[in-house]
C-alpha cells in the first residue's frame, strides 16, 4: 500500500469514527452525514433529543425532541426506525417512546396499532389498556397479540409438551404398549441388530414403550397457575397464560389457570385460547394473595399429586399473617407450593423480601423464572425433585429464610 493509500485509509477510518460519534451523541453538525444519516438523526432526536425534565436527552445537544399527539406522524416515525435497527432495537426504542413521550393513548388508534413491532410488552401494554380501547381498535389490538402469542407458542410449546411428557411418564416401560404409547427412539435402539439392508429399514422385533398412558383423571397430577394479573406482573401474566394453555392441552396431566388482584378469576375454562384468557385477564388494581389462595385451596382435592405455583411479586394487600399461614397448611397438606417472583425475560425481580424468607422458611423453592426455563421447572416439580438443587444447577438464585440475597 502506497503512503497515499494508507493515508487515505487512516482519513477514511477517521471520518467514519467522527460519523457514529456524531450519530450517538446527537449535535448540529451535519457535515459527513448522508440523507440516511440524517433520517436517522432525526428519528433519534424525536425521542432523545431532550431527556424528561427538560434536560438535554443527547450529547448536550440544545434541540428538543417530540413527536406529537399525531398518529400518522408517529407511524412514520416507527417505519423509519424499523429501516434503520434490527427488530431488537426497534423493541428497545418503541418502549423508550411509551415511557418518555407517554404514547400510550396512541395505542387506542388501530391506524397506529398496526404499525407496531409486536412483543410481549406490547401485549401486556395493550391488555392493561383493553378496558380504553375504542370498539375500532380492540380487533386490531386482538390481531396484535394474536401475532404476538403464536410466535410465542411455536418457540415453547414443543418443549413445554415434551418435557412434561417425560416427567409423566417416568414409570414403568412394557414391552407390549399400544401404538401410540411407543417410545420410537428406544425401540429402535433396541432393535438396530434387525437391520435390513436390502428394504433400508429396521424390523422392531422388540418394542419399548410406556405402560402408564391410560391414566384415569383421579390418577392425573394436577398443576394450578395461580397468576398476580396486577400491573408490575404483566408480562408474566402473559407467558402463564401461554404456558398454562399448552399445559391445559396435554392429557397427562389437569391444569388450571386462576389470576387475581383483589379479585380473582378462574380462566381455565378459556385454556384453549390463550388470546382469550388475556383478553379476560384485567392488569392493575390492588393485590389479595390470601384470597387467592384461598381459593386454590378449594382447588385441591389431592394434595400429594398437586404442584400449585405462585406466580407473584408477594406485595400482599391482604390479610399477610393469614396469607403466610394457609401457605404453611398448604404445605403441610402435601402440596409442592412453588413461588416464581417472575416469569418473564427482564431479570432481576422487584418483591417484598420478607413474605419472600418468610415462605422459603416454609420449604417453598422461591426465585424468579425466565420462560425458557420454566418447561424444565415443571418437569422436576412433576418429579418432586428438590427444586433447590434444580435452581443450583442452572445459577438460579433462590430467597433464602432470614436472607435477602434473590434472584
Amino acid at each position: 500500500m502506497t503512503d497515499d493509500a494508507g493515508r487515505d485509509d487512516r482519513e477514511s477510518k477517521e471520518a467514519e469514527r467522527r460519523r457514529r460519534w456524531r450519530l450517538a451523541l446527537g449535535g448540529d453538525d451535519e457535515d459527513g452525514l448522508s440523507e440516511r444519516d440524517l433520517r436517522m438523526d432525526r428519528a433519534l432526536s424525536a425521542l432523545y433529543g431532550t431527556a424528561p425534565g427538560g434536560g438535554s436527552g443527547r450529547g448536550g445537544s440544545g434541540r428538543r425532541g417530540g413527536l406529537g399527539a399525531s398518529a400518522p406522524r408517529v407511524a412514520r416515525w416507527l417505519g423509519d426506525i424499523r429501516e434503520f435497527f434490527p427488530t431488537p432495537v426497534v423493541q428497545v426504542i418503541q418502549r423508550d417512546a411509551f415511557d418518555r413521550l407517554n404514547l400510550k393513548a396512541m395505542l387506542l388508534e388501530p391506524e397506529f396499532l398496526a404499525t407496531l413491532e409486536a412483543d410481549v410488552h406490547l401485549v401486556a401494554d395493550l391488555i392493561s389498556l383493553r378496558a380504553a380501547m375504542p370498539e375500532t381498535a380492540k380487533d386490531t389490538a386482538r390481531q396484535v397479540v394474536r401475532k404476538v402469542v403464536d410466535e410465542l407458542m411455536a418457540k415453547l410449546a414443543h418443549a413445554t409438551t415434551e418435557t412434561i411428557r417425560g416427567a409423566v411418564r417416568r414409570g414403568r416401560r412394557t414391552h407390549r404398549p399400544r401404538f401410540a404409547d411407543i417410545d420410537w427412539p428406544r425401540t429402535i435402539h433396541a432393535n438396530l441388530r434387525h437391520w435390513q439392508a436390502e428394504h433400508r429399514t429396521i424390523v422392531p422385533e422388540r418394542l419399548v414403550g410406556f405402560a402408564n398412558q391410560a391414566r384415569i383423571k383421579a390418577d392425573l397430577d394436577q398443576v394450578i397457575l395461580c397468576v398476580d394479573q396486577s400491573g408490575s406482573m404483566a408480562t408474566s401474566v402473559v407467558y402463564a397464560s401461554i404456558f398454562g394453555a399448552v399445559m391445559a392441552s396435554l392429557p397427562v396431566i389437569e391444569t388450571r389457570l386462576v389470576c387475581f388482584d383483589t379479585a380473582v378469576v378462574d380462566l381455565s375454562e378459556d385454556l384453549a385460547d390463550p388470546v382469550d384468557v388475556l383478553f379476560g385477564v384485567q392488569l392493575g388494581g390492588g393485590t389479595d394473595i390470601n384470597a387467592a389462595l384461598a381459593y386454590c385451596q378449594d382447588l385441591v382435592t389431592r394434595p400429594a399429586k398437586t404442584h400449585l405455583v405462585l406466580i407473584t411479586d408477594l406485595f400482599e394487600g391482604g390479610n399477610a399473617p393469614e396469607m403466610l399461614q394457609r401457605a404453611a397448611a398448604l404445605v403441610a397438606a402435601g402440596v409442592n407450593l412453588i413461588v416464581l417472583l417472575a416469569l418473564s425475560d427482564d431479570g432481576r425481580p422487584s418483591y417484598d423480601t420478607g413474605h419472600a424468607q418468610a415462605l422459603a422458611a416454609l420449604g417453598c423453592p422461591v426465585f424468579a423464572c425466565t420462560p425458557d426455563q420454566f418447561p424444565d421447572l415443571m418437569a422436576a416439580a412433576l418429579k418432586r425433585d428438590d427444586l433447590a438443587g434444580w435452581a443450583a444447577g442452572r445459577d438460579i438464585s433462590l430467597v433464602r429464610a432470614g436472607h435477602a440475597d434473590a434472584p
